[in-house]
């Protein structure tokens, strides 16, 4: 993934012509409210300070490979919210608390990086970024800077994904047909479409596997 929508080589154009916004009149004022407030400029930052933000971007780019403009804004949608309390309402008890744990993750993470190549993580090349990263998951569930490194890893990947599977951008290259209020959806099956919904253009290419490993 660089940059959304997809180019065909990167796999994207899976949903041909599908666009998720043209069903927005079948949505009530609030649904559209909120799906539209994704695409529009959102609140400065208001949890992560000026180096969080940096290394907080760096580590979303990582995670997700947003490599080029336009990308979906995953660190500003984190930061909202985390400024604003909403968290997943659980977390391990060898964890901190949410925004605990996401102040020292990514204090941690420049740590790691200082110490590997002499700057913080988000100055680092798109290789070494890599290669830090790589390293923590490959510890699993043992200690990393206090933290198990698996419970860390799920904190990044989860926020990470729920961002930007928000965002209408990436529901039209999964061809998700985005909320079913007030209509809802009357063909329910596997492989039953709505009329509005589009069929994926290439079933059996795998979208989990990369080129490399095939």
């Amino acid at each position: 993934m660089t940059t959304l929508p997809l180019s065909p080589s990167n796999g994207g154009d899976r949903f041909p012509g599908f666009d998720v916004l043209s069903q927005r009149e079948h949505w009530d004022a609030a649904t559209e409210a909120v799906v539209e407030s994704r695409l529009g400029l959102l609140p400065q930052m208001r949890f992560f300070d000026v180096v969080e933000e940096a290394c907080a971007t760096a580590l979303f780019d990582q995670l997700l490979d947003q490599r080029d403009e336009p990308r979906v804004p995953v660190t500003r949608m984190v930061d909202s919210r985390l400024a604003e309390k909403e968290t997943d309402g659980w977390h391990y008890d060898s964890m901190p608390a949410d925004p605990d744990a996401w102040r020292r993750s990514l204090a941690a993470l420049d740590d790691d990086a200082n110490a590997t190549y002499g700057a913080v993580f988000a100055d680092c090349t798109w290789n070494d970024q890599h290669a830090l990263l790589a390293d923590i998951q490959r510890l699993g569930s043992a200690d990393w800077h206090g933290m198990p490194a698996s419970a860390v890893w799920g904190l990044w990947t989860r926020y990470a994904c729920t961002a930007f599977y928000s965002h209408p951008s990436a529901w039209n290259e999964i061809g998700f047909a985005g909320p079913a209020y007030p209509r809802g959806y009357k063909n329910l099956g596997i492989d039953r479409r709505e009329p509005f919904e589009v069929a994926d253009a290439n079933p059996d290419d795998d979208p989990t596997r990369t080129s490399d490993a095939r």
